[in-house]
């Protein structure tokens, strides 16, 4: 249509105007919101550095390799990062993390843009109203859409790729150039962040299979019909008539578009330019099983996320978005969804939410940080759910029945409105009514996983820190775990303090004066009980008044000077300090662990067991605490108690070595060789097994009468086995040819 005949057919229309305003007004306020968010946890560790690896790539012609070796990010396209670091290069921005934040947010707008539209393209503008709102009002989204540079700016490119798509059928047999052109854009930008972006293609070609079947089954019913009625025929925004030309040309739009996207998308990505074929590729089946796990909370337990009970993204997802749009989406196939013209849209609209959510479960995708690695599906299941309002108030006929009706989604938003409001910049902090709100939640689910509160916690110790006297040196030394977010904010008072970096249970070891810690990481058990927060605790930020993060204040180093002094050997001192440290603070983690390590190597082991029980009372599934306390009760000659410990550490982190190797051992001494044996295969399977393992498991079959060429054998045998279950081809052909030539 003409602008004029657009406008004129739409200047009546409240919702019409409702819409421009909403998306107007978010194009500057989600801006203005993002400037007061902190880093998130992959920016200044990796993506911040790797945006300047590739921007020396390209203005070296490609001599400057770092971005080809820096972590693993050569597997991802990055332009996000390209394009922030050029732009702060260039324009010699200082506060970086500005410019970055603005651009992140600049596609999150541009996510709740398309989801708008294309509700408006099935539904018309209400349902684009209700589908921008609901997104907007998802704080999960909207907190991500701050500093996530990965998962926002995806959605960003899947969403807009699909209403594209959209538009794409509903203009075919005669696209416009500007669809097929914005749809190639789409498509690359998306394979330029992540090569993920392959999923528009699958996309992309199950919507051309179902537009054929279903404009073939509308022909087929039409040439029944009369050659009057099909005059009169209103055919749906999907018929037209399906000849061998018109197939032929969908292919060569398909393959076209898809083909010019795929190249377009690796023109910014280093890695995939030495082999355009081969290395996305590579990338593709690398991101498809992703190796670094990591421990986080889930079900008030700390897990690996390589080893997630299947249900862990859906769960979390119906945890954490608005029952609102939950509500939405089981309306809408029973409001007008699988009504003859809206099928097609309905069922490709279901599709890209759940196939992918399918696809992580079926799979069994290493994931963590909640359902971010999803976040690309969800835009979809927003845009059913504003149908749904929108499909619920047509379907009844009464107007003040309509009424109400209207102003249901609104209702339904108001507690993450609320949220929102008084939780930013932590809106993506967020959990529904369904999961209890935060009194049931809390310690029992990662809260901040992306580090957003360093910033506050940062800024809050450069406001307000104070030297005490303790410090050995002339600057405050803040310690923490998320070493490089804490630094960016304390770059401008580098003159006054020093970050350095920190582990939770071993800030006791280390010289700092104040300390910031998000509560990420920390043991659940440890956070629910009396002994959190710690004693030293000076500030907190808090959600819903609980802490999420903390800031501690140097009282007493007599924890450090003692383990200094056990470093050095000299045992009373460094008693004297430890014992003073936990007289100071009987919930001192550090102290404790090195008071139960010297008693044991001085064999007393009564005393040592002491501290391992008071260790105990802050944190009852500690691996490092439980490993002493079975090696404390084989010394007791208790072996059944000591192996019931070693099976205990490892039901709660499997991936703790020492605990197979100690109940193997306990086996071997108790002459129960099988038993010995199968622990070691079983650490073999989690793949955790280690030297000091294979060594063991060739001793334990030497035992059972194998000479050493006979054991290795088996040893290879075994583990051509595992490597066969796991389809790991090249360890298992290593394996297997070993085997073969003993």
């Amino acid at each position: 249509m003409e602008n004029k005949t657009f406008f004129e057919n739409n200047k009546s229309n409240v919702w019409f105007w409702a819409f421009i305003v909403l998306v107007g007004s978010l194009f500057f306020l989600i801006p203005r919101m993002s400037l007061d968010a902190g880093n998130s946890g992959d920016e200044d560790t990796f993506q911040i550095i790797q945006g300047n690896y590739i921007l020396d790539y390209f203005r070296s012609g490609g001599e400057d390799t770092n971005c080809l070796t820096f972590k693993n990010l050569k597997y991802y396209g990055s332009s996000f990062d390209l394009i922030t670091a050029f732009y702060n290069d260039t324009f010699g921005i200082d506060d970086i993390h500005v410019t970055r934040h603005i651009f992140n947010s600049f596609f999150g707008w541009i996510a709740i843009l398309f989801v708008g539209l294309i509700a408006v393209f099935i539904g018309g503008w209400r349902a684009g109203v209700f589908s921008v709102l609901l997104l907007f009002l998802s704080p999960r989204f909207l907190g991500h859409s701050f500093n996530n540079p990965k998962d926002i700016p995806f959605a960003a490119a899947v969403i807009s790729a699909i209403f594209f798509m959209f538009l794409f059928f509903k203009q075919f047999p005669k696209v416009k150039w500007y669809t097929i052109v914005l749809l190639i854009l789409s498509i690359a930008f998306s394979i330029s962040i992540r090569i993920g972006g392959l999923i528009l293609f699958g996309y992309f070609g199950l919507f051309g299979f179902i537009y054929l079947i279903s404009t073939l089954h509308e022909n087929k019913l039409a040439l029944k019909e009369s050659n009057s009625k099909l005059k009169n025929k209103k055919p749906s925004i999907w018929t037209e008539a399906v000849s061998s030309k018109n197939i032929f040309r969908l292919l060569i739009y398909g393959i076209g578009i898809c083909v010019v996207g795929y190249f377009l998308g690796l023109l910014l990505w280093p890695y995939a330019l030495q082999d355009p074929i081969r290395n996305p590729m590579e990338a593709f089946a690398a991101m498809s099983k992703f190796e670094i796990a990591i421990r986080q909370n889930f079900e008030g337990a700390l897990q690996w996320s390589d080893a997630l009970p299947w249900y862990y993204t859906p769960k979390f997802i119906l945890m954490t978005i608005p029952i609102a749009v939950i509500i939405g989406a089981l309306i809408y196939p029973f409001m007008g969804g699988w009504r003859k013209g809206n099928r097609m849209a309905t069922f490709m609209i279901y599709f890209m939410f759940i196939f992918p959510v399918f696809w992580i479960v079926y799979t069994n995708a290493n994931v963590y940080g909640g359902w971010r690695h999803s976040i690309f599906a969800y835009p979809p299941m927003v845009v059913a759910a504003g149908l749904g309002f929108d499909a619920l108030i047509k379907w009844v006929n009464k107007k003040a029945i309509k009424m109400v009706l209207t102003f249901l989604p609104f209702l339904l938003l108001i507690m993450p409105f609320i949220h929102i409001v008084k939780n930013h910049p932590y809106e993506y902090i967020y959990f529904n009514e369904f999961s209890g709100g935060m009194n049931n939640v809390y310690g029992n689910y990662e809260m901040d996983y992306y580090y957003n509160t360093t910033r506050g916690a940062t800024e809050w110790v450069i406001e307000n820190a104070e030297k005490s006297g303790l410090e050995m040196g002339n600057k405050i030394k803040v310690a923490t775990w998320h070493f490089q977010s804490v630094k960016y904010f304390l770059r401008d008072d580098t003159a006054k303090f020093q970050p350095l970096f920190v582990r939770w249970y071993e800030r006791g070891n280390s010289d700092w004066d104040y300390a910031v810690f998000p509560i990420t990481g920390i043991a659940p058990e440890q956070i629910k009980s009396e002994f959190f927060p710690p004693k030293n605790t000076v500030h907190t930020i808090q959600l819903d008044g609980k802490p999420i993060a903390i800031v501690l204040k140097r009282t007493d180093k007599s924890d450090y000077i003692g383990n200094k002094f056990k470093k050095e050997q000299q045992w009373d001192s460094a008693f004297y300090y430890l014992n003073r440290a936990v007289q100071l603070d009987p919930a001192n983690e550090s102290a404790l662990i090195n008071l139960i390590e010297l008693h044991m190597m001085k064999n007393q082991t009564d005393s040592a067991k002491l501290y391992m029980d008071q260790f105990l009372k802050i944190d009852p599934y500690n691996e490092s605490v439980n490993y002493f306390l079975a090696y404390y009760f084989l010394q007791k000659g208790d072996s059944d108690q000591a192996l019931s410990t070693c099976k205990k550490i490892l039901k709660y982190n499997f991936k703790f070595g020492g605990g197979y190797i100690l109940a193997s051992q306990i086996y071997i001494q108790k002459n129960e060789i099988r038993k010995a044996e199968k622990i070691l295969l079983e650490m073999m399977e989690k793949n955790v097994i280690n030297n000091e393992g294979v060594s063991l498991l060739i001793r334990i079959y030497q035992a059972q009468g194998m000479d050493e060429r006979t054991a290795y054998k088996k040893l290879y045998k075994k583990f051509a086995e595992k490597y066969e279950k796991d389809g790991d081809k090249e360890n298992y052909e290593l394996y297997y040819n070993l085997y073969r030539k003993m």
